[in-house]
């Protein structure tokens, strides 16, 4: 409780975990607030002892070098041009928005390179054919988050798989990491209803609410203006090279099993193996030197190293928790008071407050996922479904709140005011939200 109640106090997920996890262990050490200070850094430094926890740290902050490479490289810039180029053939309204949302959905690398991407690409031909900035604002953000959560080959897996994972070696739920991540997906409801949806809009030209007065912007090419080879491959061939690398990783570290191989490991040489692709096809060809790929590396380990400490503190607070008897605590309490049936929709809605008052929903993972997956443990609830309750409400409350990253993201790439678009967004969340609602109530129902 302390700790979201930090986090929609001082918008801070760090300082927040900490709290919650100091106050924690002042329980746990008789309130003795020194033995609660050594036992707090001595805990960190004992995380790093366990392989799996190294290498998915590891994953995270070289998955910022990957971005940040691709960025710097004029990859991006190249794959944007080139797709600008073959919108061409894509010249309508409905055309421009789907352009949109394929981008999406194909770059689920990192959310926020996959609205810039798409809001960069689509805008001027949106322009053209009169759909408003608002609208591919909303397409932007609704592919964004929903994809990657979908998609967990990226940073959102690993920081999932390992908050799963520490339950897991923790003995507050079993079985496999991966398996039940994957097994979650289909129970994801806010993810997918916002991805049919935003089909829906496209197709059927649904305006909701404030969205009906979105006003398109008249269209003015650009000419003579400089610009990089257009090209796709700088962009796609590294990201490709990791994520078939995915699978070969789990085959080798399951000795010929890729469903008995470890994730944590997986990922762990898919970026290295990427980050040394990119090094090979970069440097050689000349589109980075020596130099400016090892600058851009460490630029992007920077970047992520905030995501790798939120990584640190969420599994701490998880391993408190257990300590603690949290989940034991709460069912008793809960003990027929509240059904177990409710419990998905439950966590799926304080998860959703927790994101919209935080405006993070990796924060609200670390939060919430260890209480969500005790907690289903503890009453018998189907684990991937509490999984998919906590990403949910995460992605929905994300998605609904004017201080995510991915809201001023996308309106900043659609190039529309960042209110308007928050206003003419949040009629179609609330839809997604209200959908997923009912899906996990009666998900709930059908698991028991």
């Amino acid at each position: 409780m302390l700790t979201i109640i930090l986090a929609i106090i001082t918008k801070d997920v760090i300082v927040s975990l900490l709290g919650g996890i100091f106050v924690g262990l002042l329980v746990l050490n008789a309130y003795d607030p020194v033995a609660a200070f050594i036992a707090l850094f001595d805990g960190i430094v004992a995380l790093f002892s366990e392989g799996w926890i190294a290498k998915t740290l590891f994953f995270i902050v070289l998955v910022g070098s990957i971005i940040r490479l691709l960025s710097i490289s004029g990859a991006v810039d190249s794959f944007v041009l080139y797709l600008s180029q073959k919108a061409k053939r894509i010249d309508s309204s409905i055309g421009a928005m789907l352009l949109a949302y394929l981008i999406g959905v194909v770059i689920f690398i990192e959310s926020s390179i996959t609205a810039l991407v798409a809001g960069t690409v689509a805008k001027p031909l949106c322009d053209k054919n009169g759909v408003s900035r608002e609208k591919l604002a909303y397409i932007c953000d609704s592919t964004s988050a929903p994809i990657c959560s979908l998609i967990p080959l990226n940073a959102w897996g690993a920081l999932l798989l390992g908050l799963i994972v520490t339950a897991i070696d923790s003995h507050v739920i079993s079985g496999d990491g991966i398996s039940l991540l994957v097994a979650s997906i289909p129970y994801n409801f806010y993810a997918l209803f916002t991805l049919a949806i935003v089909l829906a809009v496209i197709f059927l030209n649904i305006n909701i609410g404030p969205m009906k007065h979105a006003v398109p912007v008249s269209y003015l090419p650009k000419e003579n203006e400089a610009q990089p080879k257009a090209t796709p491959y700088k962009m796609l061939l590294p990201i490709l090279v990791m994520v078939l690398m995915v699978p070969v990783g789990l085959y080798f570290s399951g000795n010929g099993d890729i469903f008995k191989g470890s994730g944590s490991t997986s990922v762990y040489y898919a970026v290295i193996v990427t980050l040394l692709f990119i090094y090979l096809y970069f440097v050689p060809s000349g589109t980075l030197t020596h130099q400016r790929y090892f600058k851009g590396l460490y630029e992007g380990i920077a970047d992520m190293t905030p995501v790798g400490m939120i990584m640190v503190f969420a599994l701490l607070i998880g391993k408190v928790i257990c300590d603690l008897g949290t989940a034991e605590y709460l069912a008793q309490l809960l003990d027929g008071n509240i059904s177990p049936l409710l419990m998905p929709m439950l966590i799926f809605l304080v998860a959703a407050v927790t994101a919209f008052s935080t405006g993070t929903s990796w924060g609200t993972f670390s939060i919430m996922m260890p209480i969500g997956l005790a907690l289903g443990a503890t009453m018998d609830l189907h684990i991937p479904l509490v999984i998919a309750a906590v990403i949910s409400g995460g992605i929905f409350g994300d998605h609904a709140s004017p201080i995510s990253d991915t809201t001023i993201i996308s309106s900043m790439a659609a190039g529309c005011d960042h209110v308007e678009h928050v206003r003419t967004q949040l009629p179609y969340a609330l839809l997604g939200g209200l959908l997923a609602s009912a899906a996990f109530l009666a998900a709930g129902w059908f698991t028991q």
